[in-house]
């Protein structure tokens, strides 16, 4: 009789093992400190089964499969800056949904236990029984991603009988993965048992990438307003400095630094993400400030050293000039990055590629002077890898034009690490990778706070997760910066940071921040404040204190329009659609609320020196969802 599967014992026992594993806890099981523990670090370990699958018994597989193989089929065991590999296993006796791969970055992590970290496995709120799964794949994909696994498609006799005929089958499936240079040799590993009981069945070999020194992921900051200076800033797994190559024969030597598990926060009690198992080898980070070049005005560039080699030569645009009579930016915020491929990472923001994608079709299209991200930058959240997925992603926008940033809660926040809000949301990053990876014109370490003119535009760009209260370092900073602004050379002052000080969606204000910072907006006369941490869009009237001073006016072609030449207050907007999960709005709505939108996209600004025209473009269909100008008559 033909043999498509194994024994009824062993169908028996698989079932048995992984249908009543005892480790399938949940929190409501754990100690109440435990539980605790889980709530705290949710944002950055506990969200998904995949989330926390470092943390799982791991029970050895059952099935003794004589069969069984994983294989990648290259032509070498190098790989490249980046590729699509095609991962097969084959031998499989019985294809079942929760048979998955791990993509293990380096390729000698310890994937089987890790007896001396028990006391790190609390943070998660895990205390099974050791051994436990020890290190946190980079990506992970369930076989039956490749539709042919589970009706077993693709078959290959491997035992026949005295008649000739098969006695046993097995089944077969290949799935893709999309992989960047991230210096470290990595191995695909096949569990079974999905993310809650796994075990391993087969494992590859390991895999180099060719060059882990290779320079990558270039991109761009502005060094200052003047529009002559731009900084680029680079990943090599090289320390030695390397050069920017520009502009027909000019070039600079990088500064090189780097950080490590000991610059990461903590607690005394529970390790944070980023000093345990969602650390990764950052490499080097190369930084190089271009001079001597002119403002709106077209280059090409490359990095790297004959060493290591170079990037390929890339086109790049300054800003205008601070001063100068016009300014086309994008801004946005929390955006993050989700994976080219089918895979699981730990922290999807799944807007994100769409939005990319349409910013990189805009910028084909169309000139673009400038980005700002304002606030969640990456989601990596103590998952260092995932910066450079985020980096890879960004890479068509950043190394192109100027690329901004704010700080956001999920770069900096860590309790007791200094941060205004004592949350886990940066999985204790506490901004040392976002400042290093995103170094931008700040006055010094860890006051993530700066001032950029571009065009006719004053940006005044704060840190809402450091301490704004009254006197404090930054409050003072931002007070003495806004009422130096000249207004006949930069007509128009945009304050912007990450946390919103109105938003319609609740429990996303603070208080006090709006009380401390609105009266100095007001007294300043702010022509306009961009926000993010709330993720959908929303517009206001010209608000102070929660009240509506003056409403826009429709033109003749029905966009509103406020009249800042009659200044009243300032408009806000909410611009956090560009990736994270969206938020939907509640039926209550404030009548200071006036455009409330949740979908994905980005705004896009042309300022003139007489008007500010703002459009809220949805990353779909392209079309403009919501526009406004703001002018002075």
């Amino acid at each position: 009789m033909e043999q498509l599967f194994p024994s009824l014992f062993t169908l028996l026992f698989s079932f048995i093992f992984f249908s009543s594993c005892p480790c399938l806890s949940s929190s409501s099981q754990l100690h109440p400190s435990v539980a605790t523990s889980t709530f705290l670090h949710r944002n950055s370990t506990a969200v998904s089964d995949f989330r926390v699958v470092n943390r799982r018994t791991l029970f050895p597989c059952p099935d003794p499969n004589p069969f069984l193989q994983i294989n990648v089929y290259k032509n070498s065991s190098l790989l490249s800056n980046e590729e699509w590999v095609s991962v097969t296993v084959t031998g499989v006796l019985l294809p079942l949904a929760n048979d998955w791969i791990a993509m293990i970055s380096p390729s000698n992590s310890n994937t089987r236990d890790c007896l001396e970290s028990k006391s790190f496995y609390v943070q998660t709120g895990d205390i099974s029984d050791l051994p436990l799964l020890c290190h946190y794949p980079v990506k992970a994909l369930y076989v039956s991603s490749d539709p042919a696994y589970l009706s077993c498609e693709k078959k290959e006799c491997r035992k026949y009988g005295s008649n000739g005929r098969c006695e046993i089958r097995t089944c077969s499936a290949t799935v893709t993965f999309h992989v960047i240079n991230i210096r470290t040799d990595i191995e695909f590993v096949f569990f079974a048992g999905g993310f809650l009981t796994p075990c391993i069945l087969s494992r590859t070999v390991p895999f180099r990438f060719s060059n882990p020194n290779a320079p990558l992921y270039g991109h761009l900051s502005s060094f200052d307003s003047s529009g002559t200076s731009m900084r680029l800033t680079w990943i090599s797994g090289d320390n030695k400095p390397q050069r920017v190559s520009y502009g027909n024969g000019k070039s600079q030597i990088s500064q090189v630094t780097t950080f490590s598990q000991q610059d990461m926060c903590s607690s005394a009690l529970i390790p944070s993400p980023a000093k345990d198992f969602g650390w990764h080898d950052p490499g080097y980070i190369h930084t190089a400030v271009m001079t001597e070049l002119r403002p709106s005005s077209i280059f090409n560039y490359k990095y790297g050293s004959d060493a290591v080699g170079w990037s390929d030569e890339i086109e790049f645009r300054t800003p205008p000039a601070g001063g100068s009579d016009e300014l086309k930016f994008l801004i946005f915020g929390d955006m993050g990055k989700a994976p080219l491929d089918a895979s699981t990472e730990h922290y999807i923001q799944p807007g994100s590629v769409s939005v990319v994608k349409a910013m990189v079709e805009e910028m084909k299209n169309g000139i673009i002077d400038s980005i700002f991200h304002i606030g969640d930058i990456s989601y990596a959240t103590g998952f260092l890898v995932e910066w450079e997925f985020f980096l890879n992603l960004i890479s068509p926008l950043a190394s192109k034009v100027s690329y901004m940033t704010a700080i956001g809660n999920h770069e900096r926040d860590y309790a007791g690490s200094g941060a205004h809000y004592s949350n886990m949301d940066s999985g204790g990053e506490c901004g040392v990778p976002y400042e290093t990876y995103f170094p931008m014109p700040t006055a010094a370490k860890d006051k993530p706070w700066y001032a950029i003119e571009q065009g006719p535009v004053h940006f005044t760009v704060i840190s809402t997760e450091h301490d704004w209260t009254q006197n404090s370092e930054q409050h003072k900073w931002m007070t003495k910066d806004m009422a130096s602004v000249d207004r006949s050379k930069t007509p128009w002052l945009i304050f912007t940071g990450h946390r919103p000080m109105y938003s319609s969606s609740l429990g996303n204000v603070d208080d006090s921040f709006l009380k401390v910072v609105d009266p100095i907006l007001l007294a300043n006369k702010v022509d306009l404040v961009l926000f993010g941490h709330v993720h959908n869009y929303e517009r206001t009237c010209s608000i102070s204190n929660s009240q509506c001073l003056a409403m826009p006016e429709k033109d003749e072609s029905g966009v509103d329009t406020y009249d800042n030449g009659n200044y009243k207050a300032p408009v806000h907007a909410i611009v956090g659609m560009a990736g994270f999960t969206l938020q939907k709005f509640l039926p209550f709505v404030a009548d200071w609320s006036l455009i409330r939108i949740s979908e994905y996209g980005y705004l896009r600004a042309h300022a003139t020196r007489n008007e500010l025209m703002l459009e809220f473009v949805n990353s779909t269909s392209r079309t403009v969802i919501d526009s406004f100008r703001i002018t002075k008559s």
